[in-house]
Formats: structure tokens, sequence, C-alpha cells
């Protein structure tokens, strides 16, 4: 069973009260639109047969309207010709055929007014079904920030974890850079040759050792000779 029963139950409801107290409103939505799309086809399939209709009745008066024209122009032709008799008898399917005219007309002017209502219920239908539209779009449009939004905090999340273990990981080797230089700089620390020294260079370095050692010594002889 439809969301609505009928066109009139569409036209009369409150799209909006209805989806503001659904629990899925975009369902009820689609479902909503759904039923108003069959609905207008329904409707548009009764105008386009109402309007054939009309369209055979106002043929089917212009015949009979047009026979009684004919019937008019045979009495005046029996008049000039002296027969009264069947200016009579003319006349009298002329006036039948002027009732049945009458008749055909009425049924003429009920079935235009059908096509107009046909109309103006397609047009309040049309009308009604983009609302629904719209409310569809503002619906979807508030699914997809609200995705959005989700999408966002869960990167965010991942990001703030993400830069925490980075920190953690610098402040790691911050502390083993600092334990190593403490190493280093120990009293029992032996030296190393630098990573990449060549041997040349530590030759040179045992020599100027060794220049210092002597400078020393020459400096203690000098003060112990002056005491």
């Amino acid at each position: 069973m439809g969301i609505f029963s009928r066109f009139r139950d569409i036209i009369h409801s409150n799209i909006n009260a209805m989806l503001d107290k659904a629990e899925d409103p975009e369902k009820l939505i689609r479902l909503m639109i759904q039923e108003m799309e069959e609905t207008l086809v329904e409707l548009k399939a009764d105008c386009a047969r109402t309007m054939a209709q009309a369209a055979k009745s106002g043929r089917e008066l212009a015949a009979v309207r047009d026979r009684a024209a004919r019937w008019g122009d045979k009495a005046e032709l029996a008049l000039d010709k002296g027969r009264e008799d069947l200016a009579r008898e003319a006349l009298l399917e002329k006036r039948g055929l002027e009732a049945r005219a009458d008749v055909l007309a009425g049924e003429q002017a009920a079935i235009e007014g059908m096509v107009a209502a046909y109309r103006e219920d397609m047009a309040k239908l049309e009308e009604k079904l983009a609302s629904a539209k719209e409310r569809q779009r503002t619906l979807l449009h508030r699914h997809m920030r609200a995705t959005g939004k989700k999408r966002v905090r869960d990167d965010l999340s991942r990001v703030d974890s993400t830069e925490a273990l980075l920190r953690f990981e610098e402040f790691e080797s911050r502390i083993e850079r600092l334990e190593a230089e403490a190493e280093l700089a120990g009293p029992a620390a032996v030296r190393r040759p630098a990573e990449g020294e060549s041997l040349e260079a530590r030759f040179d370095r045992l020599a100027a050792d060794e220049d210092v050692e002597r400078e020393l010594a020459r400096i203690k002889a000098r003060r112990g000779g002056g005491e």
C-alpha cells in the first residue's frame, strides 16, 4: 500500500510534517516521490483519453450542425420550388439535428471541463512533486555533509594518532642522542677515531698529542727550576 491513496491525499498532505516525524525520512521521501510520479502518469493517461474523447465529440458535433444547416438549405429550396410540404419536412429534420447538436454541445462542454480539471490537477501534482524532490535534495545534501564531517573527524583522529607516534619517536631519538653524548663525555670514555677519519689524519693527531706533552713537560721543568 502506498504512502498516499490517490491524488487528493497527495495534494492535501503535509510532506514536511510527515518527513519530520519519520524514522527514515530519506526512504519515506523516495516512496512519496515514487507514488507521486505514478499518480502523475495515471493523470496524464486519463487526461489524454479525455482529450481524445473531446476531439471525437467535437467532430460529431460539427457533423450534426453541418447536416442541420444542409436541411435548412433544402427547406429553402423546396419553398422556392413551391413544395411547402417538403420544406416542412426538411425543417423537422433540421430541428431534430439541432436538438441533437445541443445535447452534443453540452457533452462537449463537460468533457472540455474535465480536460481543464485534469490539467489543473497535473499542474498541482507537478508542483507538489517538485517540492518533494527539492526536499529530497536537501536531505541528500545534509546526509552528504554529515558523512563528510564524520570522515573528516575520522581522518583527524588518525592524523592525531600518527602525530603522537611521530612525536614519541622523535623524543625517543633525542634521548638516545643524549645517552650517546653522555657516554662519550664520561671519564671512562675511550677515544675512538672519528668516523671516516683517514689513517694519516690519525697519525697527525698522535704527533700533535706528543707535541702537547713535550710542551707541558718544559713548562713543568721551568717552573721546577725556578723554585
